[in-house]
């Protein structure tokens, strides 16, 4: 009997149309999903939509129509982007469904039943976009949302309150002595900014709106947000309801996906409500940062939006569900532009796996017919090549049970490279010219296919579409792409067929293409929005080269960042500079977090002359640019620089 995985994502909230930023939890669980599949495990993907709340009231007022109605046209809207991007999930849940309703009240009335939630009435700052409550020392320096930066109102309102601090030991140690949520730089901010200033009793219901579940034994109120969003995980295995019977089979989760803006919820309020509940905790957390645009977080609101639609008509969903798994590292921000995209289609799938497979198989079409004889003859850079190959699923493995889904695909495109080395070191070219190389031109050939059989095979979790037309091209058959036979060389028939077809990955020609991608993108081809200007100031005092000359600009990597007690704009960064470290303290906390910088290269201002802020030594500057939104954007310079570069 094969082994239970279940995994989930947070179920989205249906306040628009979605966007690339919404397709990677989704695309990494299902391929985390699809690989567990391969290994033999009996999956459960659970994905769907969080549909009450006072935002999605206000919408559908706006349109004219019932709140039920208008979460009807965004969730098809998400499910047709599910099916467009080749999600595989196994259960698709809303919050307005019937069972989760059931289970949702009864969850209430258990919490209430064993005294962890009480009435009382809530005062504070509301932000209705996150639909979040917050207390004062929470707002940002503007005295807005912690989360979103946008205005919070004051609110009042009779509600019920579920008690946190009982849980408070217990979720820090969950946090800190496991390894519950990764990154665990993470675990360290949640203890730090909530569980050791005092956990804070949690507002679960509300009165000032009806979208909601209604409280069964006190029906004015309506169900607060996280208490019935966070239960779709086990209602959806029919806990406390008749429609599915898989919580003894499934639950404890193994793998929770969610974006670090909701972190905070996964970490501490679901683990202290399934303990408040007396149940298992989930296996593991996982939170990975923002597909960002031009340094800000991927957002309707904030006008910068990419249609994955658009780019799935142009490349074919596999190219961009390639591209944001190799970009995000877990725990990072990701930085989205058309030129990244296009020249990571190039680099790796385009001139790396599609040239690879378009060589060797035009090279045995041209040489043997396409049919490989069975004679052969071991050479040099065999015993390397297949080495590589047969260690390449143990390291994807191990990537994988830690869900760092991008170092899986560097390594498996580390013997990409690999076998296009082989290819340039055995020259089978020359070896073709020679009758007498036949045979070693032959184990040439074979290895090169078997190697590509071993990567696609793993890589099909990650494309699932486009690595059926490899098997196809070099000959592979069904039984062949296995997870077994992933760890194993030889599989194919020695005298294998190959099949020339289309190119896999074609080359995209990359100032034509962001021309005509940006043109889509702003909304037309003909005539596209013009680009946001920052206020341009005056320029300074002219200097002479001499004077420029005594700025020593540096390329640096953060190796360390936190912020700095009593002063909400400072991070103070550690930083190797190619001179042995420093210090530098920057006012930038306000636009990103100790997570976005570390282990990222940035320029500093290197001969500054010291300077102590809020008590703490800055040993040079970073170097930033004003945005047009009044946020500063930091400068990355190309990653590859070694530290200590200078710049002229």
């Amino acid at each position: 009997m094969s082994k239970p995985f279940y995994i989930t994502t947070p179920i989205y909230y249906p306040s628009g149309n979605p966007h690339i930023g919404h397709c990677y939890t989704t695309v990494a669980c299902d391929s985390i999903a699809r690989y567990r599949r391969m290994q033999g495990y009996d999956v459960m993907f659970l994905t769907g939509t969080d549909e009450h709340g006072q935002k999605i009231e206000e919408k559908a007022a706006e349109k004219g129509i019932t709140p039920k109605q208008y979460v009807d046209q965004v969730v098809e809207v998400f499910k047709k982007l599910w099916k467009y991007m080749n999600i595989s999930y196994d259960r698709y849940i809303r919050t307005t469904d019937s069972y989760h309703v059931e289970t949702v009240q009864k969850i209430f009335k258990q919490l209430y039943d064993k005294g962890y939630i009480y009435k009382g009435e809530y005062s504070g700052k509301y932000c209705t976009p996150c639909e979040s409550f917050w207390t004062e020392s929470q707002l940002d320096e503007n005295g807005c949302c912690p989360e979103c930066h946008r205005e919070v109102r004051e609110a009042r309102e009779e509600a019920y309150f579920f008690k946190m601090s009982p849980f408070a030991d217990r979720i820090e140690k969950l946090l800190t002595e496991t390894d519950y949520l990764q990154p665990k730089t993470r675990a360290v901010e949640l203890v730090n900014n909530f569980i050791r200033p005092g956990l804070e009793d949690l507002c679960v219901s509300r009165t000032s709106f009806k979208w909601g579940i209604p409280v069964t034994f006190d029906e004015k109120h309506v169900v607060y947000v996280w208490i019935d969003a966070l239960s779709n995980y086990i209602s959806a295995l029919g806990y406390l309801n008749d429609s599915y019977s898989d919580y003894d089979k499934f639950w404890p989760a193994d793998v929770h996906m969610v974006a670090k803006d909701i972190m905070r919820f996964h970490a501490i309020i679901w683990p202290a409500m399934l303990m408040a509940l007396e149940l298992p905790l989930p296996k593991h957390l996982a939170v990975h940062g923002w597909i960002t645009f031009n340094g800000q977080k991927m957002s309707k609101s904030l006008g910068n939006v990419v249609d994955p639609f658009v780019l799935g008509e142009r490349y074919g969903c596999d190219p961009i569900r390639y591209h944001i798994l190799r970009e995000m590292a877990l725990g990072a921000d990701s930085s989205f532009s058309n030129e990244i995209m296009i020249n990571r289609i190039n680099s790796d799938l385009a001139n790396g796996l599609g040239n690879l497979v378009s060589r060797t198989v035009a090279m045995a079409d041209k040489y043997f017919g396409s049919v490989l004889p069975t004679e052969r003859e071991a050479g040099e850079f065999d015993d390397e090549l297949i080495g590589e190959a047969l260690a390449l699923r143990a390291k994807v493995d191990a990537c994988m049970d830690e869900t760092r889904l991008n170092n899986a695909l560097a390594e498996i495109f580390t013997l990409v490279s690999r076998a296009n080395k082989y290819i340039d070191e055995t020259a089978p070219w020359v070896l073709g010219k020679d009758p007498d190389k036949k045979a070693r031109l032959a184990s040439v050939l074979y290895n090169l296919l078997e190697t590509i059989r071993i990567i696609s095979t793993l890589l099909c979790p990650f494309m699932p579409s486009t690595m059926p037309l490899v098997w196809e091209q070099i000959g592979a058959a069904e039984a062949d792409v296995t997870y077994e036979n992933a760890g194993k060389f030889g599989v194919l028939p020695e005298n294998v067929t190959v099949h020339k077809g289309n190119i896999i990955f074609p080359r995209i020609d990359v100032e034509k293409e962001i021309d005509e991608l940006n043109a889509i993108i702003a909304g037309s081809k003909e005539k596209s929005e013009p680009e946001q200007q920052a206020e341009v100031q005056p320029l300074a005092e002219e200097i002479g080269i001499e004077d420029f000359a005594k700025v020593d600009l540096r390329v640096a990597k953060v190796l360390s960042c936190e912020k700095v007690k009593k002063a909400k704009k400072l991070l103070c960064m550690q930083l190797d500079d190619g001179l042995g470290g420093r210090q530098i303290v920057s006012g930038i906390a306000q636009w990103y977090s100790p997570e976005d910088l570390i282990g990222k290269k940035i320029v500093i201002v290197a001969n500054l002359k010291p300077a102590v802020l809020c008590g703490v030594e800055s040993q040079g500057m970073l170097c930033a640019a004003d945005a047009p939104d009044g946020s500063a954007s930091v400068i990355f310079p190309d990653q590859s620089l070694p530290c200590g570069t200078k710049l002229r």
